[in-house]
């Protein structure tokens, strides 16, 4: 039977054909699907972890005892799981273990664009590609597989555009598998990566690449096809898709899904053959570089850019000197959509009475919150990675002390991210004696991935009722004392807080407590937050027009230049009432019911 899959999904499946046990991730672009799909099989026990690090550590666990184990992060969850990683890879498993490293190139969601493929030579573990859905699926279950049957962990590289494309995939039936036999004399033979253990398991590493260099040289995932021409391409990923859509039947292709270690042998057969040849992929020059250290001359980065996705366009036009026509549109009728905080989202009124403060430094990371940033709000100076605004703040804290100017860094994180790593700069704000605010902005859900939950909603990955870790009581546990928790839609106690952080010279948590404005209200948010408010408008007769109201960048609310009024459209509007509440002459009221 076949069914329309997006690559995540097909990843999922694969896992559940392949017999896998425990399945453990943290939401992040363009990964997230995987788990959320695994979850819907009940025979694989799904979780959402706290970081990458912690879901590579559980599936590891889960591997080590003897069940087969996944899991899948972003690209850049690869650098905080990549301790464990490395000493997994020496090990080798018990129970098969896969993870995934969804990479962004053109970073549409993502704050780098590194080239995750640089991990597996780096590690010394397997690496499959896919180029499409069915790959997905296909190379997610020969991982398995292969994990178990050369000792070693298996990296599935895909790219954002593998992850969310569809396309109709071939399903099978689950293998269920028995769970291997685990003893403590296994765990200190091979899991207690002691230095002397270690050095001997070193040599296994070398061995087993060995094995899988024959493994590659022979896999049905590297694959030729011959169509008679004395030019070829090399190419893997979604890469190889656009090269085959470009160029046809007219050159030979070299298609490989084992990308480590790469099959030299039959790279060299294949390189012999033409005259001409290609190496087609995205972002780094990794197949590139291997075949010039085989002596193989090839053409590729320096005509194919190395930044940035590839498409059909580009390689045409770099390759076979086509330029694709664009179509003319008149720039007037194109509507900016800048990315913005949606309507009614509780991070709205911190940031319009933060952007405010003088004299301070808003170090921010990665999530929702990261929107405040842009115009009109300019509530964001920093965003380097998850959790690392409570520790970019404590340095900059330190220096801006020591200058005497008064200045004060604002630290800005949300509660998904505070119980990824953010929890740890606060520990090191407590135990070193900061004086930085810290800023916890809990909209009661891991919201920008898509709605995931977390230790603070008190929810599993699988929707089961479970342990609601509260925030301030964690905080006031860390020995801080000066912790407030607010309303981020009631303006006045928003800028009472920040003129109370700002009197002492002290480290201070300021936790904003409110649910996503596109979080469906739970019993439990109704019972502390109220039921859902009445929607706004603008009274023109008492407008103004001062746009005071357009300052808080909610996109309900537009401008009508003609009649000089402010507007809301009733469809976008959730009654937050930061509007009305910013309004100097009381124009913006609530709509009967």
């Amino acid at each position: 039977m076949k069914e329309l899959m997006s690559g995540n999904e097909a990843i999922a499946r694969g896992a559940y054909e392949a017999g896998v046990h425990f399945a453990a991730a943290y939401p992040g672009t363009p990964s997230t699907e995987i788990i959320e799909n695994c979850a819907q099989y009940k025979e694989i026990r799904s979780e959402w972890a706290t970081n990458e690090k912690v879901a590579m550590e559980t599936a590891i666990g889960a591997s080590i005892a003897g069940g087969r184990a996944l899991s899948a992060m972003k690209m850049v969850g690869v650098n905080v799981a990549a301790d464990p990683l490395f000493t997994y890879a020496y090990m080798g498993v018990n129970g098969g273990f896969v993870f995934v490293s969804a990479d962004d190139p053109s970073m549409f969601s993502s704050q780098n664009e590194q080239d995750n493929r640089n991990f597996a030579p780096f590690a010394r573990i397997a690496m499959l590609e896919p180029s499409d859905p069915q790959e997905c699926l296909d190379m997610t279950k020969a991982g398995f597989e292969i994990s178990e049957e050369y000792n070693t962990t298996v990296m599935i590289r895909t790219t954002t555009r593998v992850n969310h494309g569809q396309s109709l995939v071939e399903l099978g039936e689950r293998k269920e598998v028995p769970l291997k036999h685990y003893d403590r004399a296994m765990g200190q033979t091979r899991f207690d990566a002691v230095p002397a253990l270690s050095k001997k398991l070193r040599v296994q590493l070398e061995d087993r690449l060995e094995k899988l260099r024959e493994y590659s040289e022979k896999s049905d995932f590297n694959f030729e096809i011959d169509n008679g021409s004395k030019t070829g391409v090399i190419s893997s990923g979604v890469a190889y898709t656009y090269a085959r859509e470009v160029f046809g039947k007219t050159v030979n292709y070299l298609k490989l899904g084992i990308t480590y270690p790469l099959p030299a042998k039959k790279i060299q057969a294949f390189a012999d053959k033409v005259d001409k040849l290609y190496v087609i992929e995205e972002l780094d020059p990794y197949i590139e570089n291997e075949l010039k250290k085989l002596g193989i001359k090839c053409i590729g980065k320096d005509i194919l850019p190395a930044i940035g996705e590839l498409s059909t366009a580009i390689i045409k036009e770099k390759i076979l000197g086509e330029v694709e026509e664009e179509i003319d549109i008149p720039k007037d009728k194109l509507v900016p959509r800048p990315p913005t905080l949606c309507a009614g989202c509780p991070h709205r009124g911190f940031f319009y009475e933060l952007g405010k403060v003088k004299n301070i430094m808003i170090t921010s990371d990665i999530g929702c919150y990261g929107l405040g940033g842009a115009a009109p709000l300019n509530a964001k100076d920093t965003c380097i990675c998850m959790g690392g605004g409570v520790g970019t703040g404590h340095g900059a804290q330190y220096i801006m002390d020591k200058k005497g100017e008064g200045g004060r860094a604002f630290s800005i994180m949300g509660d998904s991210t505070f119980f990824h790593t953010g929890i740890n700069g606060v520990i090191n704000a407590a135990y070193n004696k900061s004086t930085e605010v810290i800023c916890i902005l809990d909209n009661r859900i891991t919201a920008m991935t898509g709605h995931q939950d977390n230790p603070g909603t008190g929810f599993t990955a699988g929707g089961e009722a479970t342990e609601e870790i509260d925030i301030e009581t964690l905080v006031r546990a860390f020995g801080i004392d000066r912790v407030r928790t607010i309303n981020p839609h009631k303006l006045d106690e928003v800028k009472d807080a920040l003129k109370w952080a700002g009197e002492k010279n002290e480290l201070t948590v300021l936790i904003t407590r409110y649910p996503c404005a596109l979080k469906k209200y739970s019993e439990e948010d109704i019972g502390e937050f109220g039921p859902l408010k009445n929607k706004f408008y603008v009274n023109t007769d008492t407008c103004i027009g001062c746009k005071k109201c357009t300052k808080t960048g909610c996109p309900a609310i537009h401008f009508r230049t003609t009649e000089k009024k402010s507007s809301i459209n009733p469809d976008m509007c959730v009654g937050c009432s930061v509007c009305s509440q910013v309004c100097p002459v009381k124009a913006i009221l609530p709509l009967e019911k």
